[in-house]
Protein backbone atom coordinates (compact mmCIF):
# COMPACT_ATOMS: atom_id res chain seq x y z
CA UNK A 1 0.00 0.00 0.00
CA UNK A 2 1.43 3.35 -1.04
CA UNK A 3 1.62 6.18 1.48
CA UNK A 4 -0.52 9.29 1.12
CA UNK A 5 2.55 11.20 -0.09
CA UNK A 6 3.34 8.57 -2.73
CA UNK A 7 -0.27 8.53 -3.90
CA UNK A 8 -0.27 12.33 -4.10
CA UNK A 9 2.83 12.18 -6.24
CA UNK A 10 1.22 9.67 -8.63
CA UNK A 11 -1.98 11.72 -8.89
CA UNK A 12 -0.07 14.95 -9.54
CA UNK A 13 2.14 13.28 -12.15
CA UNK A 14 -1.00 12.04 -13.95
CA UNK A 15 -2.54 15.51 -13.73
CA UNK A 16 0.62 17.11 -15.15
CA UNK A 17 0.74 14.57 -17.95
CA UNK A 18 -2.87 15.44 -18.72
CA UNK A 19 -2.28 19.21 -18.58
CA UNK A 20 1.10 19.38 -20.29
CA UNK A 21 1.14 16.26 -22.43
CA UNK A 22 1.02 16.86 -26.14
CA UNK A 23 -1.35 13.98 -26.64
CA UNK A 24 -3.97 14.95 -24.10
CA UNK A 25 -6.61 12.74 -25.68
CA UNK A 26 -4.58 9.57 -25.13
CA UNK A 27 -4.28 10.32 -21.42
CA UNK A 28 -7.92 11.32 -21.05
CA UNK A 29 -9.02 8.07 -22.65
CA UNK A 30 -7.16 6.14 -19.95
CA UNK A 31 -9.81 7.14 -17.44
CA UNK A 32 -12.24 4.95 -19.36
CA UNK A 33 -9.95 1.98 -18.87
CA UNK A 34 -11.08 -0.07 -15.89
CA UNK A 35 -7.64 -1.24 -14.96
CA UNK A 36 -6.40 -2.73 -18.17
CA UNK A 37 -4.67 -6.06 -18.63
CA UNK A 38 -2.47 -5.66 -15.55
CA UNK A 39 -5.21 -6.86 -13.19
CA UNK A 40 -5.40 -10.53 -12.41
CA UNK A 41 -8.82 -12.15 -12.64
CA UNK A 42 -9.07 -12.87 -8.90
CA UNK A 43 -8.15 -9.30 -7.87
CA UNK A 44 -10.85 -6.72 -7.32
CA UNK A 45 -10.50 -3.64 -9.56
CA UNK A 46 -7.77 -1.35 -8.28
CA UNK A 47 -9.31 1.46 -6.29
CA UNK A 48 -6.29 3.74 -6.68
CA UNK A 49 -6.17 4.89 -10.28
CA UNK A 50 -4.11 8.09 -10.49
CA UNK A 51 -5.35 8.88 -14.02
CA UNK A 52 -8.98 8.69 -12.93
CA UNK A 53 -8.27 10.72 -9.79
CA UNK A 54 -6.39 13.33 -11.85
CA UNK A 55 -9.43 13.54 -14.12
CA UNK A 56 -11.65 14.16 -11.08
CA UNK A 57 -9.25 16.86 -9.87
CA UNK A 58 -9.37 18.50 -13.27
CA UNK A 59 -13.18 18.49 -13.11
CA UNK A 60 -12.94 20.12 -9.68
CA UNK A 61 -10.61 22.75 -11.15
CA UNK A 62 -13.13 23.36 -13.93
CA UNK A 63 -15.69 24.31 -11.24
CA UNK A 64 -13.52 27.24 -10.17
CA UNK A 65 -14.61 30.34 -12.04
CA UNK A 66 -11.84 32.64 -10.82
CA UNK A 67 -10.16 34.96 -13.29
CA UNK A 68 -6.61 34.98 -11.94
CA UNK A 69 -5.65 37.99 -14.05
CA UNK A 70 -8.27 40.08 -12.24
CA UNK A 71 -7.85 38.85 -8.67
CA UNK A 72 -6.02 41.14 -6.29
CA UNK A 73 -3.51 39.13 -4.26
CA UNK A 74 0.17 39.84 -3.68
CA UNK A 75 1.04 36.14 -3.54
CA UNK A 76 -0.90 35.47 -6.75
CA UNK A 77 0.80 38.39 -8.50
CA UNK A 78 4.16 36.88 -7.54
CA UNK A 79 3.14 33.46 -8.85
CA UNK A 80 1.92 34.92 -12.14
CA UNK A 81 5.38 36.48 -12.50
CA UNK A 82 6.97 33.05 -12.10
CA UNK A 83 7.74 33.05 -8.37
CA UNK A 84 6.44 29.53 -7.83
CA UNK A 85 7.64 29.40 -4.21
CA UNK A 86 4.55 31.55 -3.48
CA UNK A 87 2.15 29.04 -5.09
CA UNK A 88 1.01 27.58 -1.75
CA UNK A 89 0.41 31.01 -0.19
CA UNK A 90 -1.54 32.15 -3.25
CA UNK A 91 -3.73 29.04 -3.27
CA UNK A 92 -4.37 29.29 0.48
CA UNK A 93 -5.40 32.94 0.23
CA UNK A 94 -7.60 32.44 -2.83
CA UNK A 95 -9.21 29.32 -1.35
CA UNK A 96 -10.16 31.07 1.87
CA UNK A 97 -11.61 33.97 -0.09
CA UNK A 98 -13.56 31.67 -2.44
CA UNK A 99 -14.92 29.48 0.38
CA UNK A 100 -15.95 32.64 2.32
CA UNK A 101 -17.93 33.77 -0.74
CA UNK A 102 -19.49 30.31 -1.13
CA UNK A 103 -20.39 29.06 2.38
CA UNK A 104 -21.52 25.69 1.00
CA UNK A 105 -17.94 25.06 -0.17
CA UNK A 106 -15.56 23.85 2.53
CA UNK A 107 -12.06 25.34 2.54
CA UNK A 108 -10.38 22.02 1.69
CA UNK A 109 -12.47 21.45 -1.43
CA UNK A 110 -11.98 25.09 -2.42
CA UNK A 111 -8.23 24.58 -1.94
CA UNK A 112 -8.20 21.64 -4.35
CA UNK A 113 -10.41 23.42 -6.91
CA UNK A 114 -8.39 26.64 -6.81
CA UNK A 115 -5.02 24.91 -6.84
CA UNK A 116 -5.90 22.81 -9.89
CA UNK A 117 -7.43 25.80 -11.70
CA UNK A 118 -4.36 27.92 -10.97
CA UNK A 119 -2.12 25.07 -12.08
CA UNK A 120 -4.09 24.80 -15.34
CA UNK A 121 -3.75 28.56 -15.83
CA UNK A 122 0.00 28.51 -15.17
CA UNK A 123 0.51 25.45 -17.39
CA UNK A 124 -0.80 27.53 -20.30
CA UNK A 125 0.86 30.82 -19.33
CA UNK A 126 4.32 29.75 -18.07
CA UNK A 127 4.63 25.97 -18.55
CA UNK A 128 8.39 25.92 -18.01
CA UNK A 129 7.96 27.30 -14.48
CA UNK A 130 5.42 24.70 -13.35
CA UNK A 131 6.72 21.45 -11.82
CA UNK A 132 4.83 18.57 -10.20
CA UNK A 133 6.94 18.72 -7.03
CA UNK A 134 5.58 22.20 -6.24
CA UNK A 135 2.00 20.99 -6.35
CA UNK A 136 2.80 17.81 -4.42
CA UNK A 137 4.41 19.91 -1.67
CA UNK A 138 1.40 22.23 -1.48
CA UNK A 139 -1.03 19.32 -0.99
CA UNK A 140 1.18 17.24 1.32
CA UNK A 141 2.13 20.34 3.29
CA UNK A 142 -1.45 21.28 4.13
CA UNK A 143 -2.67 19.10 7.03
CA UNK A 144 -6.27 20.33 6.61
CA UNK A 145 -6.39 19.23 2.98
CA UNK A 146 -4.73 15.91 3.74
CA UNK A 147 -7.23 15.23 6.55
CA UNK A 148 -10.09 16.13 4.21
CA UNK A 149 -8.87 13.73 1.52
CA UNK A 150 -8.37 10.97 4.10
CA UNK A 151 -11.83 11.65 5.61
CA UNK A 152 -13.33 11.22 2.12
CA UNK A 153 -11.77 7.74 2.06
CA UNK A 154 -8.47 8.68 0.47
CA UNK A 155 -7.61 9.81 -3.03
CA UNK A 156 -9.59 6.97 -4.56
CA UNK A 157 -12.88 8.24 -3.03
CA UNK A 158 -12.28 11.96 -3.59
CA UNK A 159 -14.93 13.41 -5.86
CA UNK A 160 -16.51 10.06 -6.61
Amino acid sequence: MATFEEQTECVVEALFFDLLGEEESSCRSLEMDSGGPLLLAEEPPASFDPVLIASRLRQMGDQCNMDFERVSSEALADVLKGKMERFGAAVDSLSRSWSDQHPELVYEKAFLCVSVKLLMHLAKKIPTMVHPSQFVSVINGNPQVRSYIEACGGWEKLGS
